[in-house]
Protein backbone atom coordinates (compact mmCIF):
# COMPACT_ATOMS: atom_id res chain seq x y z
CA UNK A 1 0.00 0.00 0.00
CA UNK A 2 2.96 2.50 0.63
CA UNK A 3 4.32 1.71 -2.54
CA UNK A 4 1.48 2.34 -4.30
CA UNK A 5 1.21 6.01 -2.65
CA UNK A 6 5.08 6.09 -3.44
CA UNK A 7 4.52 5.63 -7.04
CA UNK A 8 1.21 7.66 -6.96
CA UNK A 9 3.38 10.89 -5.70
CA UNK A 10 6.01 10.29 -8.24
CA UNK A 11 3.34 10.52 -11.10
CA UNK A 12 1.60 13.53 -9.90
CA UNK A 13 5.39 15.06 -9.54
CA UNK A 14 5.79 13.94 -13.25
CA UNK A 15 2.82 15.26 -14.16
CA UNK A 16 3.31 19.11 -12.58
CA UNK A 17 6.58 19.48 -14.16
CA UNK A 18 5.07 18.49 -17.58
CA UNK A 19 2.43 21.00 -17.53
CA UNK A 20 5.20 23.80 -16.00
CA UNK A 21 7.50 23.23 -19.30
CA UNK A 22 4.19 23.29 -21.52
CA UNK A 23 3.42 26.99 -19.68
CA UNK A 24 6.97 28.47 -19.96
CA UNK A 25 7.07 27.11 -23.96
CA UNK A 26 3.72 28.53 -24.40
CA UNK A 27 5.01 31.97 -22.70
CA UNK A 28 8.50 32.18 -24.76
CA UNK A 29 6.45 31.42 -27.97
CA UNK A 30 4.60 34.50 -28.31
CA UNK A 31 7.64 36.77 -27.84
CA UNK A 32 9.55 34.74 -30.65
CA UNK A 33 6.45 34.88 -33.20
CA UNK A 34 6.33 38.87 -31.94
CA UNK A 35 9.71 39.87 -32.62
CA UNK A 36 9.15 38.40 -36.02
CA UNK A 37 5.77 40.17 -37.21
CA UNK A 38 6.82 43.54 -38.90
CA UNK A 39 5.73 47.12 -37.57
CA UNK A 40 2.41 48.84 -38.83
CA UNK A 41 4.79 51.92 -40.20
CA UNK A 42 6.92 49.14 -42.53
CA UNK A 43 3.90 48.21 -44.36
CA UNK A 44 2.27 51.82 -45.27
CA UNK A 45 1.98 53.07 -48.46
CA UNK A 46 3.19 56.37 -49.54
CA UNK A 47 0.63 58.82 -51.04
CA UNK A 48 1.54 59.61 -54.19
CA UNK A 49 1.93 63.84 -54.90
CA UNK A 50 1.83 66.29 -57.52
CA UNK A 51 5.04 68.03 -57.92
CA UNK A 52 5.42 71.41 -59.60
CA UNK A 53 8.46 69.90 -62.06
CA UNK A 54 5.54 68.17 -63.66
CA UNK A 55 3.77 71.15 -64.86
CA UNK A 56 6.33 73.11 -65.81
CA UNK A 57 7.15 73.72 -69.08
CA UNK A 58 10.83 73.14 -70.90
CA UNK A 59 12.06 73.66 -74.07
CA UNK A 60 14.90 74.43 -76.06
CA UNK A 61 16.72 78.29 -75.65
CA UNK A 62 19.34 80.50 -76.74
CA UNK A 63 21.48 81.01 -73.31
CA UNK A 64 20.72 84.64 -71.86
CA UNK A 65 23.62 86.35 -71.32
CA UNK A 66 23.36 88.32 -67.81
CA UNK A 67 23.69 92.00 -68.40
CA UNK A 68 26.14 94.30 -66.48
CA UNK A 69 25.27 96.92 -64.46
CA UNK A 70 25.78 100.75 -66.02
CA UNK A 71 26.04 103.58 -63.24
CA UNK A 72 23.04 104.46 -60.85
CA UNK A 73 21.73 107.80 -62.10
CA UNK A 74 19.94 108.37 -58.55
CA UNK A 75 16.15 107.55 -58.03
CA UNK A 76 13.41 109.08 -60.17
CA UNK A 77 16.84 110.16 -62.94
CA UNK A 78 16.82 109.53 -66.12
CA UNK A 79 19.02 106.79 -66.92
CA UNK A 80 20.92 107.61 -70.06
CA UNK A 81 21.59 104.07 -71.40
CA UNK A 82 18.29 103.27 -71.49
CA UNK A 83 16.28 107.00 -71.60
CA UNK A 84 14.05 105.22 -68.73
CA UNK A 85 13.69 106.66 -64.95
CA UNK A 86 15.22 104.91 -62.04
CA UNK A 87 13.49 103.87 -59.42
CA UNK A 88 14.30 101.74 -56.13
CA UNK A 89 17.74 99.93 -55.47
CA UNK A 90 19.24 98.01 -57.99
CA UNK A 91 20.19 94.54 -56.90
CA UNK A 92 22.69 92.09 -58.67
CA UNK A 93 21.11 89.16 -59.05
CA UNK A 94 22.38 85.54 -60.00
CA UNK A 95 21.19 83.85 -63.00
CA UNK A 96 22.10 80.61 -62.68
CA UNK A 97 20.65 80.32 -59.05
CA UNK A 98 17.90 82.25 -60.01
CA UNK A 99 13.79 81.42 -58.92
CA UNK A 100 11.08 82.97 -59.31
CA UNK A 101 9.44 81.64 -56.27
CA UNK A 102 5.01 81.35 -55.83
CA UNK A 103 3.54 80.50 -52.68
CA UNK A 104 0.57 80.96 -50.41
CA UNK A 105 -2.51 80.26 -51.10
CA UNK A 106 -1.88 77.78 -54.04
CA UNK A 107 -2.11 74.25 -55.46
CA UNK A 108 1.23 74.17 -56.81
CA UNK A 109 3.47 76.38 -55.26
CA UNK A 110 6.51 76.92 -57.92
CA UNK A 111 10.32 77.68 -57.81
CA UNK A 112 10.81 78.70 -61.78
CA UNK A 113 14.28 79.56 -63.51
CA UNK A 114 14.26 82.31 -65.76
CA UNK A 115 14.20 79.53 -68.57
CA UNK A 116 11.22 78.00 -67.07
CA UNK A 117 9.49 81.69 -67.56
CA UNK A 118 10.97 81.72 -71.20
CA UNK A 119 9.58 78.69 -72.45
CA UNK A 120 5.99 80.03 -71.12
CA UNK A 121 3.79 81.96 -74.11
CA UNK A 122 5.47 85.29 -74.40
CA UNK A 123 3.92 88.30 -74.85
CA UNK A 124 5.61 91.67 -75.71
CA UNK A 125 3.86 95.30 -75.15
CA UNK A 126 4.75 98.98 -75.46
CA UNK A 127 3.18 100.33 -72.54
CA UNK A 128 3.36 103.90 -71.06
CA UNK A 129 4.27 103.50 -67.33
CA UNK A 130 3.54 106.15 -65.20
CA UNK A 131 5.21 107.14 -61.60
CA UNK A 132 2.14 110.00 -60.52
CA UNK A 133 4.13 113.46 -60.32
CA UNK A 134 7.33 112.19 -61.49
CA UNK A 135 8.05 110.71 -64.87
CA UNK A 136 6.41 108.53 -67.41
CA UNK A 137 8.07 105.51 -69.36
CA UNK A 138 7.40 104.08 -73.02
CA UNK A 139 9.38 101.05 -73.64
CA UNK A 140 8.44 97.62 -75.25
CA UNK A 141 8.63 94.88 -72.77
CA UNK A 142 8.36 91.25 -73.30
CA UNK A 143 7.40 88.06 -70.68
CA UNK A 144 4.60 86.04 -69.64
CA UNK A 145 0.98 86.80 -68.40
CA UNK A 146 0.83 86.95 -64.27
CA UNK A 147 -2.59 85.17 -64.86
CA UNK A 148 -0.73 82.40 -66.46
CA UNK A 149 1.75 81.88 -63.75
CA UNK A 150 -1.09 82.03 -61.45
CA UNK A 151 -3.01 79.23 -63.01
CA UNK A 152 -0.71 77.49 -63.54
CA UNK A 153 0.09 77.00 -59.52
CA UNK A 154 -3.89 76.82 -58.94
CA UNK A 155 -5.12 79.62 -57.06
CA UNK A 156 -7.06 78.87 -54.45
CA UNK A 157 -10.31 80.01 -54.08
CA UNK A 158 -10.06 82.13 -50.91
CA UNK A 159 -7.15 84.04 -52.17
CA UNK A 160 -7.97 87.42 -52.75
CA UNK A 161 -4.95 89.00 -53.04
CA UNK A 162 -0.96 88.77 -54.36
CA UNK A 163 1.93 89.99 -52.58
CA UNK A 164 4.97 90.43 -55.08
CA UNK A 165 8.46 90.49 -53.18
CA UNK A 166 11.52 92.23 -54.70
CA UNK A 167 15.54 91.93 -54.23
CA UNK A 168 15.62 95.05 -53.06
CA UNK A 169 13.15 94.36 -50.12
CA UNK A 170 10.18 96.45 -51.63
CA UNK A 171 6.25 94.80 -51.61
CA UNK A 172 3.38 95.77 -53.02
CA UNK A 173 -0.21 94.09 -53.14
CA UNK A 174 -2.24 93.64 -55.95
CA UNK A 175 -5.76 92.29 -55.83
CA UNK A 176 -6.36 89.39 -57.76
CA UNK A 177 -8.99 90.36 -60.21
CA UNK A 178 -6.14 93.01 -60.91
CA UNK A 179 -3.12 90.47 -61.16
CA UNK A 180 -5.30 87.89 -63.63
CA UNK A 181 -5.96 91.20 -66.22
CA UNK A 182 -4.14 90.05 -69.32
CA UNK A 183 -2.57 93.20 -70.02
CA UNK A 184 -0.16 92.51 -66.66
CA UNK A 185 2.86 90.72 -67.12
CA UNK A 186 6.20 89.53 -65.84
CA UNK A 187 8.97 90.97 -68.02
CA UNK A 188 12.40 89.35 -69.08
CA UNK A 189 12.91 91.30 -71.85
CA UNK A 190 13.17 94.92 -72.90
CA UNK A 191 13.49 96.32 -76.55
CA UNK A 192 14.05 92.46 -77.17
CA UNK A 193 17.37 92.51 -75.28
CA UNK A 194 17.69 91.11 -71.59
CA UNK A 195 16.34 93.47 -68.42
CA UNK A 196 19.56 96.04 -67.80
CA UNK A 197 20.00 95.45 -64.10
CA UNK A 198 18.89 99.07 -63.42
CA UNK A 199 15.49 98.21 -64.68
CA UNK A 200 14.84 94.88 -62.61
CA UNK A 201 17.12 92.12 -64.29
CA UNK A 202 16.21 89.14 -64.46
CA UNK A 203 12.62 89.73 -63.55
CA UNK A 204 10.00 92.58 -63.14
CA UNK A 205 6.22 93.39 -63.18
CA UNK A 206 4.67 95.59 -65.98
CA UNK A 207 1.17 96.71 -64.97
CA UNK A 208 0.26 99.70 -67.45
CA UNK A 209 -3.29 100.60 -66.14
CA UNK A 210 -1.75 101.19 -62.41
CA UNK A 211 0.79 103.69 -60.90
CA UNK A 212 4.38 102.90 -61.19
CA UNK A 213 4.71 101.24 -57.91
CA UNK A 214 3.14 98.02 -58.76
CA UNK A 215 5.55 97.36 -61.55
CA UNK A 216 7.96 96.11 -58.89
CA UNK A 217 11.67 95.46 -59.97
CA UNK A 218 13.99 92.38 -58.97
CA UNK A 219 10.82 90.13 -58.70
CA UNK A 220 11.80 86.97 -56.06
CA UNK A 221 8.13 86.05 -55.11
CA UNK A 222 4.37 86.08 -55.62
CA UNK A 223 2.95 85.15 -52.48
CA UNK A 224 -1.02 84.25 -52.66
CA UNK A 225 -3.25 85.54 -49.55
Amino acid sequence: MKKNVNLLCCALVLLIASLSLGACAARVEPRVTSASTPTPTATRRAIPTVTPSSIIPSCELTPMVAPTMAPDPGRNMLDKTTDLHMTGSPVVIDLASYRLKVTGLVDHPLSLSLDALRCMPKVTATPTLVCPGFFQDTATWSGVTIKYILELAGIQSEAYVIIMVAADQYEHRMDIQTALDEENFLAYEWEGQPLPILQGFPLRAVIPSMPGEYSVKWLLEIRVE
